[in-house]
């Protein structure tokens, strides 16, 4: 799509001619009378930051490397929106630079199943990031850039951020983590504008916001926000910088709309029919143009683009096989299979780089091997999960693969929200949890994830796998990495013995491959049926034999993936009348729960026991927890055989 402004991709000027900066500032003429538009018509929205913001947004897109032709590969520049509420000036800047008609934008802002939502997502073209809430976008541009740096492509980066933001905890340790890594690549801009939704910046929170970025290192440079020549000099200096660089854009609220110029009120108001005449009398506007947008809107809903869960490219090598002789922790062997696929790939030609994220716990989540072995791949933030969790996302879209591994109440309980984005993203994640369920014990119930299960329920992309052994461990691993998508594998701590078939060879090694949604029968009978899920599976085998020994036969299936339910398996326990779930995880909304759901579903009868955890657990030894919760192989067994006296 055509537009009428300067070339200034890469720079290629010294600095702005007079004529330049003329074009510049009449599209940032028109594209505030967008802005007011939008949100007029929308009767809602984020006008004073849009109008605040719009030089920023028209200079970076200008100069970065991306364009509405290239904006769906991975060669090119990143922008990343941090204050995604101020989306009405992006979609105006976008559109300016041609990304898409500007009418398409203004007159569906805000409408249902319009890409142009209220804050930014990745359907809209040049959008790199949905951001959601506030804090969010410098860690995703840490993602790109780390990608780009893995690469090896030289790309750059552009965060553009708000000042109310410059307080959170998260920006913080996506500037941390930035400055160890080296990221001369990124460039951060704020719209210093003084102003958040409760008041000035300086009354709600204080904050010396150059100090903050200089004591964490970064260059720091200032300009006038609403100065193109300025903005463009800070820019180019930024990115020709050895270091990653902030520009503190000083900027005024509500940017020459007289009434709403360093008012707060309009952080998120729409003006009324009268302020809006007004407003766009001031900026030498058509007042029909609001009536134009009116008849566009839905006429017809624009489409967007399409975000596609990207596969990776790497070789997976041969999965190992652990013998019953031993107990291995499952943690021990996705460890093993992560070490295999990054050595067979690590600077292998025609590779895609695999970046391994750790917040130190590389010791305990297994994934020091790797790091011995990819050194260059293996990225330690310390213990800053927040923004870990956003960077690894980010960069798993920007021509990487990319896991993160951690404690369950870590990777996840803690960055709930974060993992939320990643869904809502599309990004292709790959999380492995360890430490989940009772299995933790001594350390107690801060550190029991006890709801992993329910929370990967909330949401409706992410995959989950609970492996029940070592060797479903490998497979399940090498399969995720595979999987185009965002995938969490989820494991304890503790040793566990090789399931095996009734022949005593192990049921997960041989012909076995691990398929997504497929239980494994473990073994069989009539009486009733145990579904046990992932490592609780040997605990439920200790509970057969001890029913098999009172003459009492019970069918034992073992789930690793408790949110697609294998439904052929279940009619065939639904036959049998009863049914127990046993669980180390809260019995309202894990295996148990989605058993429930899937027999309403299905149309399926018979009688449910939900075995699980049913309170914080205490701190001991994981076997006594485990016991103390009823869970154990003879409280199982107990229980199944008191159910079917009850039956009787």
């Amino acid at each position: 799509m055509e537009n009428n402004l300067p070339s200034l991709r890469d720079f290629s000027a010294e600095s702005l001619s007079h004529g330049n900066v003329k074009l510049l500032e009449e599209a940032a003429r028109k594209a505030r009378i967008d802005v007011l538009t939008m949100v007029t018509l929308a009767e809602s929205g984020h006008p004073a930051g849009s109008l605040s913001s719009l030089e920023m947004y028209l200079t970076t897109y200008g100069v970065a490397n991306l364009t509405p032709e290239n904006c769906n590969s991975v060669d090119r520049d990143y922008v990343v929106i941090s204050h995604g509420h101020t989306s009405p000036g992006a979609y105006a800047a976008l559109a300016a630079w041609g990304f898409f008609k500007p009418l398409d934008a203004v007159a569906n802002f805000r409408l249902c199943s319009s890409p142009f939502q209220g804050h930014v997502e990745r359907n809209v073209p040049g959008i790199d990031w949905g951001s959601g809430n506030l804090g969010q976008g410098l860690a995703a541009g840490v993602g790109f850039a780390l990608a780009q740096k893995a690469r090896a492509h030289g790309g750059r980066v552009f965060v553009l951020m708000g000042d109310g933001e410059q307080t959170k905890g998260q920006v913080a340790e996506a500037r941390r983590i930035a400055a160890k890594e080296g990221l001369s690549n990124i460039t951060a801009l704020i719209d210093y504008n003084h102003i958040q939704i409760s008041g000035r910046t300086e009354e709600v929170m204080p904050v010396d916001v150059r100090a903050l970025w200089e004591a964490d290192g970064w260059g720091v440079l200032e300009c006038d926000g609403h100065s193109f020549e300025e903005l463009y000099t800070a820019l180019r200096d930024g990115v020709n910088d050895e270091v990653p660089t902030v520009i503190i854009c000083h900027t005024q609220m509500g940017k020459d709309v007289s009434y709403m110029e360093g008012v707060p009120d309009y952080h998120g108001k729409a003006p009324n029919r009268d302020q809006y005449e007004k407003a766009v009398r001031e900026l030498g506007g058509n007042l029909d143009y609001l009536e134009k947008a009116k008849a566009r809107r839905g006429n017809p809903v624009p489409s967007g683009r399409k975000i596609v869960s990207t596969i990776n490219n790497l070789l997976y090598g041969e999965p190992r096989t652990y013998g019953s002789e031993k107990k291995t922790d499952n943690r021990s062997a996705f460890g093993n299979a992560l070490a295999d696929v990054g050595t067979l790939n690590y600077k292998r030609e025609g590779s895609m780089p695999l970046l391994v994220f750790d917040c130190d716990l590389a010791g305990s989540v297994k994934t020091s091997d790797f790091a011995k072995n990819c050194p260059e791949w293996f990225v330690q933030t310390g213990i800053q999960e927040h923004a870990t969790a956003t960077t690894a996302g980010a960069a798993s879209v920007a021509g990487v693969a990319s896991l993160w591994a951690g404690f369950g109440v870590f990777g996840l309980s803690e960055v709930y929200n974060q993992q939320r984005l990643n869904d809502s993203n599309k990004t292709n994640l790959k999380l492995a949890l360890t430490h989940v369920g009772l299995d933790v014990g001594e350390d107690g119930m801060t550190h029991q994830a006890i709801d992993y299960v329910g929370l990967m329920r909330n949401m409706f992309g992410w995959k989950l796998l609970v492996p029940a052994d070592p060797n479903q461990t490998d497979r399940a691993t090498r399969w995720a990495l595979r999987e185009a998508g965002n995938v969490c594998i989820a494991m304890g701590r503790s040793k566990l013995p090789v399931i095996t078939n009734e022949g005593g060879e192990p049921l997960f090694a041989g012909d076995y491959s691990f398929e997504y949604g497929k239980a494994a029968k473990v073994r069989d009978g009539e009486d009733g049926a145990i579904f046990a899920l992932g490592a609780m599976t040997w605990r439920a085998l200790e509970a057969w034999e001890l029913l098999r020994n009172k003459g009492l036969n019970f069918k034992l299936f073992s789930v690793a993936t408790p949110l697609e339910i294998d439904q052929k398996a279940l009619e065939e326990a639904s036959a049998t009348g009863l049914i127990l779930s046993v669980e180390d995880h809260h019995y309202h909304n894990g295996l148990g729960a989605s058993l429930a759901l899937a027999m309403a579903e299905g149309n399926l009868h018979g009688k449910l026991v939900p075995l699980g955890v049913r309170s914080y657990g205490a701190s001991g030894r994981s076997e006594d927890v485990v016991a103390a919760m009823g869970l154990d192989g003879a409280s199982i067994a107990a229980k199944a055989e008191a159910c079917l006296k009850e039956r009787k």
